[in-house]
C-alpha cells in the first residue's frame, strides 16, 4: 500500500454477481444520464471559468463552486462505472451531486483551503500535458492499429479501459464472473483519470502521482470522512440503528420530488436546444463575417463545372417573396460570377424557365443538379446544337458575355427562373468556373438574434438543471432531535 497520499479518493466496489447480458443494453439504460451530464459539465465549464479568476485573486476555490463541480465528477464516475468505464455494478445509478454511501463508486475532493494563484496560470494546460498523454491512451484518445493484406488500416480509439472492459464483458458473458484482475487494472486508469481531471479542473495544486494505483478501495488516499474510533465518540449510549418515522433512511440516495424531475427534464431539453441555437448562430455569423468580400456579397467559393454538349444549366428554382411571407429586402441582390477555363469567351445569363425550356429544345445540354467541393452531379440531355446563339436572344433578365470573367447581379425577383452558362458563340465543349453569392442584409440581424436567444435560453436551461440537482430535498425530522412532547425537562 502507498504511503502517499493525495487529496482525490476513487472507490468503486465489484459485485459479487453481475448479470451475463445487462451490459448488452446499458448503453440505452445510461442514455437519461447523458443527457443530464452533458448539461452538467457545460455548467461545469462555465462556472470553473469563475472559479479560475476567484483563485488568480483570492487565492481561494469558491466552496459552492468547489462542491458543485466534485458532484458533477462524481456523478460522472458512478455512470462510467455502471457503464462501459468499469461495468462494476449492475445498480442504476442515481440522480444525484451528492455521495450516496450505499451505491458501490465513491469520488471525494478534500476542499483546499488555498490554492496557489501562480499554479491556476499554468497547471490546467501545460503542467498536465504528460497526463493529458498518458490518461489519453487510457480512456479514449489512443488510437491502436491493425492492418491487413490488402494495406487497409482499422483503428480502435476507445482506449485501452475501453478494450479491457470489453475483455471482461465477454468473460462475463461465457463465464458469469468478472476478472478481478482487469477489475482492479480498470479502476487503477480511472482513478488515474480522474485525479488528472480534479487537477486540471484547479480543485488541487498537488501534482498527480505517477503512479497505478490499483484496487477497488484507493490506496493513494486517505479516507476523507472516516468514522470517529471508538475512544473518541462521546460519552453516553450508542445510537438507536432505526431512525424514526418520516426521517431518510441512512446511507439511501435522496429521492428527487416530480416538481425537481419535471424542472431536470426541462432544463436538460432548454440547453440542448441553446447548444444547437448557438451553432447555427456560430455558423451565420461565419458566413457574414467571414463569407462577405468587399463589395458586400456573402460569397461560396469556385467551383469548376464543365459538359461536352452546348450549354451548363441550373435547375429550376421559385422564388416567392414579399409583404405578404417574408420582405423582399431581406434577401437583397444576388450574383453569379464565371470564367471560362480555356479563356474564351463565355455568356452567362437569367431567364423564365419556361424561355429557357423553349430555347434549348433539342439542343444538347447538362442540368447541374448538386454542387459540392470535390463532387458535382450532372443531369446530361441529349441533342444537337442550338439554332440561334445565346446573345442574339431577348429572353434574358439579366446577361453578360465576353472573355475573361463575367458577372450578373439582379433583385431577387419573384418567379420560376433558370441560370445559362454557354459559349458566348454557342459552340460546344463548355468549362467554366463559377461562385455564387448574396447580399442578404438581414444576415447580420439573424446571427445576433439567435446568439443572444440561445445564449439567454442556456443560462435559462443551466440554472433549471443546477436547481433540480443541487437544492436539498425537504428533510424530515432530525433523528437527533426528539419531538418536543418528548424532551425531558
Amino acid at each position: 500500500m502507498s504511503t502517499t497520499t493525495y487529496p482525490v479518493r476513487v472507490d468503486g466496489a465489484l459485485d459479487d454477481r453481475l448479470n451475463r447480458w445487462l451490459w448488452l443494453v446499458k448503453w440505452v439504460l445510461v442514455i437519461p444520464h447523458l443527457f443530464v451530464l452533458a448539461v452538467l459539465w457545460i455548467a461545469f465549464a462555465l462556472v470553473s471559468f469563475v472559479a479560475f479568476f476567484a483563485i488568480l485573486f483570492t487565492g481561494r476555490y469558491p466552496r459552492g463552486i468547489f462542491d458543485f463541480n466534485v458532484g458533477v465528477m462524481r456523478w460522472t464516475w458512478r455512470v462510467q462505472f455502471y457503464s462501459y468505464g468499469a461495468l462494476g455494478t449492475d445498480k442504476y445509478p442515481p440522480f444525484t451531486l451528492r455521495e450516496v454511501p450505499d451505491y458501490p463508486a465513491h469520488l471525494e475532493v478534500k476542499y483546499p483551503e488555498h490554492l496557489s494563484r501562480g499554479l491556476v496560470l499554468v497547471k490546467w494546460w501545460l503542467l498536465a500535458i504528460p497526463h493529458y498523454i498518458v490518461v489519453g491512451f487510457f480512456v479514449g484518445t489512443g488510437t491502436w492499429f491493425a492492418t491487413q493484406a490488402d494495406d487497409r488500416a482499422w483503428a480502435w480509439s476507445g482506449g485501452l479501459v475501453g478494450l479491457l472492459v470489453l475483455i471482461a464483458a465477454i468473460i462475463l458473458l461465457f463465464t458469469g464472473r468478472y476478472p478481478r484482475s482487469v477489475f482492479d487494472l480498470v479502476l487503477g486508469m480511472n482513478r488515474w483519470a480522474l485525479r488528472v481531471a480534479a487537477y486540471a479542473g484547479l480543485m488541487v495544486d498537488q501534482y498527480p502521482p505517477f503512479r497505478l494505483d490499483m484496487g477497488g478501495d484507493d490506496p493513494g488516499t486517505t479516507r476523507l470522512h472516516e468514522p470517529l474510533p471508538p475512544s473518541t465518540r462521546p460519552a453516553g449510549p450508542p445510537p438507536s440503528s432505526t431512525p424514526p418515522a418520516g426521517a431518510p433512511s441512512p446511507g439511501s440516495a435522496p429521492r428527487m420530488s416530480a416538481g425537481r424531475i419535471v424542472a431536470l427534464v426541462l432544463g436538460v431539453v432548454v440547453t440542448l436546444a441553446s447548444v444547437v441555437g448557438l451553432t447555427v448562430g456560430g455558423a451565420l455569423a461565419w458566413l457574414d463575417e467571414g463569407r462577405r468580400d468587399s463589395a458586400g456579397f456573402v460569397t461560396s467559393g469556385q467551383v469548376a463545372m464543365s459538359t461536352s454538349g452546348y450549354a451548363l444549366t441550373s435547375e429550376r428554382f421559385t422564388i416567392d417573396v414579399g409583404a405578404t411571407t417574408v420582405p423582399r429586402s431581406w434577401f437583397g441582390d444576388a450574383r453569379l460570377r464565371v470564367a471560362s477555363t480555356g479563356g474564351a469567351p463565355v455568356f452567362v445569363g437569367l431567364a423564365r424557365s419556361a424561355d429557357v425550356a423553349t430555347y434549348l429544345a433539342g439542343v444538347g445540354y447538362t442540368t447541374v443538379k448538386a454542387i459540392g467541393p470535390n463532387n458535382t452531379t450532372y443531369d446530361d440531355h441529349a441533342g444537337g446544337a442550338p439554332s440561334t446563339g445565346p446573345t442574339a436572344l431577348h429572353i434574358w433578365r439579366v446577361q453578360a458575355s465576353g472573355p475573361g470573367e463575367q458577372t450578373i447581379t439582379w433583385p431577387v425577383e419573384n418567379g420560376d427562373w433558370t441560370l445559362v452558362v454557354m459559349a458566348a458563340d454557342g459552340s460546344g465543349n463548355v468549362s467554366v468556373r463559377a461562385d455564387v453569392g448574396a447580399t442578404a442584409p438581414a444576415l447580420e440581424w439573424a446571427w445576433i438574434v439567435v446568439l443572444a436567444s440561445a445564449g439567454v435560453t442556456l443560462v435559462l436551461g443551466l440554472l433549471l438543471v443546477v436547481l433540480a440537482v443541487v437544492r436539498p430535498p425537504k428533510a424530515g425530522p432530525s433523528p437527533l432531535q426528539a419531538p418536543p412532547s418528548a424532551r425531558v425537562e
